[in-house]
Formats: C-alpha cells, sequence, structure tokens
C-alpha cells in the first residue's frame, strides 16, 4: 500500500481509500454482511487505513461499527465520515451545518461507529444558509473536546474554498485538510477552479467517483444490455431500455430516459455530441488498459492518482476481485504518450473565462 500526506495534517492515509458506500441497505443493496466484513479485511490486511462513509448512506456507519468491534487496531485506522444530509430523525432541522445539526450528528455518528472519535469528519456539501464561520466554530469545538481529529469538505464550489481559507487566516478556524470531489476522466471541470482553489488553501484533493460510476471500468457498451448486477441495469433493465436510456444525459450520475424525453431539440444534440465524446473517452481507456494489459479500471485510477493535488481515491467495490483490481493501479504508471492522449481525448471545453485565462492569464 502507498500513502500520502493528508493536507497539512501530517497524517498519511491510503491513495486509494475504501469507500462504504456499497455497503449501504437503502437503494443498493448489493452485498451482505459476511461478504462486506471480508472486503474490509481484505483491504485493512493490505495496509489499507482510510475508510470513508458518510452519516446518510442507509446502515452504512452500523455496518463499519460491527466490523471495527471485531479489531483491535482501530488506533491504525483513518475514519472519515460527512455530515450534512438528513439522517436523523427527519425533522425540519435534522439537516445542514448548522451547530444544532452537526453537535446531534457527531454524537450519533461516534454511537453507531463505536470509534471513539472521527479522524476526519467533513461537510458533505456547501449549506447556502449556514454561514460558513458557523461551521468552522462547530468543527473547532469537537477538535477540542476529541470527537474529530480533523475537518475536512465536500463539493464545494471554488468560492466557497476561498471563503473558508480565509476565516482560517482572520480568525484561526479549522483548517479544511481535504476537500472531495468528483473527479474522473468523464468529470475533469473540477480542474478549471476547484483544484487550483483548493492547492492555493493547502488542501489536499481526495477524488470520490473515479470510475465515473462504473463508466470507466469497462463494463459497459453500447450495443450490450448492462450486466445484470451493475448500476445502469437497474435503471435499463433490457437492451431496448438501454438505448433508450443511452439517448439521455449520460454525464449525470443516474440517468434516465425521461431526460431525452423532455429535453428540446438543441438540448438534444448537445447530449447526443457529449454523450458520443463519453463514448470516445471510454474506448481510449480500454485501448490504453490493452496496451499495458491492466484492466479499464486500473488505468482509470492510475491516471487520478498521477494528477497534482490528489492526496487519495474513493474506491467502492462490491467484490473482493474488484478491490484487487483496483489495489492493482498502484503497481505501474500510465506512460507520458497515453497519458497525454487521455488528457486530449477527455479535456472538456474551455468556457469564458477559462478559455481567455488559458490564452492570456500567463502572457505578459
Amino acid at each position: 500500500m502507498n500513502y500520502r500526506y493528508l493536507g497539512r495534517s501530517g497524517v498519511k492515509v491510503s491513495e486509494l481509500a475504501l469507500g462504504c458506500m456499497t455497503f449501504e441497505s437503502g437503494y443498493s443493496r448489493n452485498i451482505d454482511e459476511k461478504a462486506a466484513f471480508a472486503i474490509l479485511d481484505s483491504y485493512a490486511g493490505q495496509g489499507g487505513n482510510f475508510f470513508d462513509m458518510a452519516d446518510n448512506y442507509p446502515g452504512v456507519e452500523e455496518l463499519f461499527g460491527r466490523w471495527l468491534r471485531t479489531r483491535r487496531d482501530r488506533d491504525q485506522f483513518v475514519i472519515a465520515s460527512k455530515v450534512r444530509f438528513p439522517a436523523l430523525k427527519g425533522g425540519v432541522n435534522d439537516v445542514g451545518l448548522t451547530r444544532k445539526h452537526l453537535l446531534e450528528s457527531i454524537d450519533a455518528t461516534l454511537a453507531k461507529t463505536g470509534a471513539g472519535y472521527i479522524d476526519l469528519y467533513q461537510a458533505h456539501c456547501y449549506d447556502e444558509y449556514t454561514p460558513i464561520a458557523e461551521t468552522l466554530e462547530v468543527f473547532a469545538d469537537l477538535i477540542r473536546a476529541g470527537k474529530i481529529r480533523y475537518a475536512g469538505a465536500s463539493n464545494f464550489a471554488g468560492r466557497h474554498i476561498a471563503g473558508a481559507a480565509a476565516w482560517h487566516e482572520l480568525r484561526g478556524l479549522p483548517h479544511f485538510q481535504s476537500y472531495q470531489i468528483q473527479y474522473n476522466l468523464l468529470t475533469r471541470t473540477p480542474e478549471w477552479e476547484v483544484i487550483p482553489a483548493a492547492a492555493a488553501a493547502g488542501s489536499s484533493v481526495n477524488v470520490w467517483s473515479p470510475l465515473a460510476s462504473g463508466w470507466l471500468s469497462g463494463k459497459y457498451r453500447p450495443g450490450e444490455a448492462p450486466p445484470a448486477d451493475s448500476r445502469m441495469a437497474r435503471a435499463a433493465g433490457n437492451l431496448d431500455e438501454w438505448r433508450e436510456l443511452q439517448a439521455g444525459d449520460l454525464s449525470r450520475q443516474f440517468p434516465h430516459p425521461r431526460a431525452a424525453a423532455e429535453a428540446g431539440e438543441f438540448e438534444r444534440q448537445e447530449i447526443s455530441a457529449a454523450n458520443e465524446k463519453k463514448w470516445r473517452v471510454i474506448a481510449a481507456v480500454e485501448e490504453v488498459a490493452a496496451r499495458y494489459g491492466k484492466s479499464p479500471s486500473q488505468v482509470a485510477l492510475a491516471w487520478l492518482l498521477a494528477r497534482p493535488r490528489v492526496c487519495s481515491v474513493v474506491m467502492g467495490v462490491s467484490k473482493l476481485s474488484q478491490l484487487a483490481d483496483n489495489l492493482g493501479a498502484m503497481e505501474f504508471q500510465i506512460g507520458p504518450e497515453e497519458t497525454a492522449w487521455l488528457d486530449r481525448v477527455s479535456a472538456p471545453r474551455l468556457v469564458y473565462p477559462y478559455d481567455f485565462l488559458n490564452d492570456y492569464g500567463s502572457w505578459r
């Protein structure tokens, strides 16, 4: 296992984190507890120390807590959880990044996990209705109380990252050690603002959905129905439904054929062009994988691990074979020629002001 420093903390985390969302008992229900424990044991047994979850993933913190109670090495793990979305009793205040919600949520998370403390407590998404200073003050209180070790955030825009950094510098409020963002070969727009903002703030980037909900794993093909045990099979049960779904916006995490039916003529043209590009990127990943004798998943993960500011990549697996395959991404590096090709084929079309800055920002 390879390790990297988390933000400015000095703490080392596995560069491949184990995302526990696949163990949830709500939408997916695709893995039983025995299989989940086997994956957790295997990951830890190979030196993995970074576990990621959230309090709104049904049953995940509880399952992780039951597994953790079978161990005697909790102090060797960096346990991360997230807070923001409803996960308590469903009341009007059981949501957000308010003092009320955070103080209640951390106690619930500690009770469910039995971890004693959470190493990295992350704001799951920016809350437009709660001042970020209030949220940071609560994180400070939780650190002093010993309930959390470090603060982090997820799904923040560049302006949110800059604002949090300003409160840290001006008031000495906690530094967000990391930002967990959606980033992969099909979602590269974070490179425009979010990743540079995190770099300027001295924060690491942790990546969620590195395989774009399985699109970069090689399991989906235009002319074949999705595998029966896949996420897309739950949205399209047969080849006809799969073809209909592909007319929708495939950039969404959970595409739905209704999106195409509701779109106007020009929007459908844009969606079609974007989907064609998506399949080209997938084909390029598969070709690079064939050159190296690796799986498409390993190529997609290796590309991310070579990106600047990326600290850790959160992988979600439901089988031991998937875990073994993903861990293999640390064993090789993509050459400069193939990297440049993947960069070109997956590059998003720049929009203002990024196109202007790209042309003139460094001109003197």
